[in-house]
C-alpha cells in the first residue's frame, strides 16, 4: 500500500497494490500493520455501505466528541468526489478543506480522521 499525505495534516490518500488478471481484481484494503505504519493507529469499530444514484449531492456530517470517528472511504462502482473540512478548532488548517476523486477504476481510499466534516 502507497500513503500519501495530503495538503492538511491526518488525512491520507491510500493506494492499495492491486492484483488484476482475466477473472478479475484483488487487493488488500486494510492491514492493521501497515495502516500503523502510517500512521493510522485507529481501531475499526463499524463499517457501513452507502448507495447514492448518479447527481446526488450529500451534506457534510461529522460526529462531536465523545462521538467523534474517523472514517475509510472507498467507491466500489462508479466514481466521488470526497470533500473533507478540517474542524480542529487548534489546527493551523482550520476551515480549510481538501477534495479527492474516489473511483472504482483508481481503487484509491481516503483516510479521515477524527475532527473533520464529510460529505
Amino acid at each position: 500500500m502507497n500513503f500519501i499525505e495530503t495538503s492538511i495534516a491526518g488525512l491520507v490518500i491510500i493506494e492499495p497494490k492491486v492484483w488484476k488478471d482475466d477473472r478479475g481484481y484483488f487487493f488488500e484494503s486494510f492491514n492493521k500493520k501497515s495502516f500503523a505504519e502510517a500512521g493510522i493507529a485507529a481501531e475499526f469499530l463499524q463499517d457501513n455501505q452507502s448507495f447514492s444514484q448518479r447527481g446526488t449531492l450529500r451534506g457534510l456530517h461529522g460526529q462531536a466528541n465523545p462521538f467523534a470517528q474517523g472514517k475509510l472511504v472507498r467507491v466500489i462502482q462508479g466514481k466521488v468526489i470526497d470533500v473533507a473540512v478540517d474542524i480542529r478548532k487548534n489546527s493551523p488548517t482550520f476551515g480549510q478543506h481538501y477534495s479527492i476523486e474516489l473511483s472504482a477504476e483508481n481503487f484509491r481510499m481516503f483516510w479521515i480522521p477524527p475532527g473533520f466534516l464529510h460529505g
